[in-house]
């Protein structure tokens, strides 16, 4: 068996290695582009609600890449529920959605926080009831 454990866990040390890989080449694509957006919001007419929802979706797209960057390196179940909020929230800011997409989104994010509620947050505390007050001895 001990060559078998030494297989996994050169498989194991690989694996991290080209996931931290990926994680610098998506820190790198974020970096391009956001050099690359902000030229591109120095052209824009910024009269127009169409440059408000475009820098909003880049700035959302550069988030989501940075989550994906953490997800990588922390595989963290919060990372992953923050990723895909995200996510959501990107295709909900969307103009041209329907109520059927809209309604989808909130779904999916009410089933976002429940599971962070259920799985992250600690169980509130029993909360005790007052102690009674004692009586003073005046009072007897």
């Amino acid at each position: 068996m001990g060559r078998l454990d030494g297989v996994t866990r050169l498989l194991h040390r690989a694996t991290e290695w080209f996931e931290r890989f990926l994680a610098v080449c998506i820190f790198l694509g974020v970096v391009i582009f956001t050099i690359q957006s902000v030229w591109a919001f120095r052209a824009m007419d910024w009269s127009q609600t169409e440059s408000i929802y475009e820098l909003i979706y880049r700035v959302l797209l550069a988030v989501i890449a940075l989550e994906l960057i953490r997800t990588l390196m922390t595989h963290d179940l919060q990372s992953v529920l923050e990723l895909l909020a995200f996510v959501v929230a990107r295709k909900t800011l969307k103009p041209d959605l329907s109520v059927y997409d809209i309604f989808l989104s909130v779904v999916a994010f009410a089933i976002l926080l429940v599971c962070r509620r259920y799985l992250f947050l600690p169980a509130p505390a029993p909360t005790e009831p007052p102690p009674a007050p004692k009586e003073s001895p005046a009072a007897t």
